[in-house]
């Protein structure tokens, strides 16, 4: 069975967002020093 703890590492992501009204590439390493949050929530696009 796979754990996940709080020192393991994010796999490497990068995606399409929204940033002071502009749309970029971001990527994990974009982030690299510096806290970071990331939320999943799959419901939100999901029919219900």
């Amino acid at each position: 069975m796979n754990h996940i703890s709080l020192d393991m590492l994010a796999p490497p992501i990068t995606a399409q967002a929204y940033v002071n009204g502009t749309q970029k590439q971001i990527s994990l390493g974009d982030y690299t020093g510096e806290w970071l949050i990331l939320l999943f929530y799959g419901s939100d696009f999901t029919f219900v």
